[in-house]
């Protein structure tokens, strides 16, 4: 497929535009973390050539965020804080004048009338290539695996071992980041966490929270605590590691 990437924009302009495609995508909640509150502006406009867009005559097809950072420790370590940590680490290790020697993939994400047309295989390979221009020798990702809010009381640890008859997981998100190329490492259980008050969150999901306890939320991976007395509603989300190992030419490979 012939595409144009986008990349190193000014900062304001590359949200913006990322504020649109994103629209509708994701559950209200989801932009209320306090780690992306206080980190995804620094993230453009300190990282700008890692922030990218696929765009066709049509329209953008998907886009890549992505930052480096350091990890010096084996990747069946990696922490539990998964999104929050990486996003967080990654700025603080820019500021620290750290040298990185990781891909973070941040986010991959393939526009709705895009999708089931191999467009996350275009964008990983771009992120491929992103590594390999920076001497980065792996990508780790905290995958959110999509279908896994059909399934919000099945533990992440669980979930993540289900497989189709093929041998390759059940999840369509995870799949196709194996056929990819990436090794799935294990779960991070606290990839995210987004607290609330009890207002917010009947705002962000049109529900009501009548009694404290654990509720079953639209999108959410797992339920989320409301604690009445408190005030305050609490999701902590589970994602999944996954690494790519970065090998030189491997940016053309095709993974359908």
């Amino acid at each position: 497929m012939d595409y144009q990437l986008i990349t190193g924009m000014d900062a304001d302009e590359h949200i913006s535009l990322q504020s649109d495609v994103c629209a509708g995508l994701w559950p209200k909640y989801m932009s209320q973390g306090p780690v992306l509150n206080e980190f995804w502006y620094p993230l453009f406009s300190l990282f700008a050539d890692f922030q990218f867009f696929l765009e066709t005559p049509e329209g953008i097809i998907g886009l890549g965020n992505s930052l480096p950072l350091r990890w010096d420790k084996p990747f069946n370590q990696l922490p539990e804080g998964g999104w929050d940590w990486a996003l967080e680490t990654g700025i603080r290790n820019y500021q620290d004048d750290k040298t990185p020697n990781v891909l973070n993939g941040v986010q991959v994400l393939v526009t709705g009338t895009s999708q089931g047309q191999g467009i996350s295989y275009l964008i990983m390979n771009e992120m491929k290539k992103l590594a390999q221009r920076h001497d980065l020798d792996h990508i780790i990702i905290a995958v959110r695996p999509t279908h896994k809010s059909r399934y919000p009381l099945t533990p992440m640890t669980d979930y993540i071992t289900w497989q189709r008859d093929d041998g390759l997981p059940f999840d369509p998100w995870l799949r196709a980041h194996v056929r990819g190329g990436a090794r799935v490492i294990k779960p991070c259980h606290k990839a995210m966490y987004i607290p609330g008050t009890i207002a917010e969150w009947e705002q962000w999901t049109g529900m009501q929270f009548v009694a404290s306890g654990s509720y079953i939320i639209p999108g959410a991976l797992a339920p989320v605590t409301m604690d009445l007395e408190r005030d305050i509603g609490e999701y902590h989300e589970p994602n999944v590691w996954v690494v790519y190992d970065v090998a030189s030419g491997d940016e053309g490979r095709t993974y359908m």
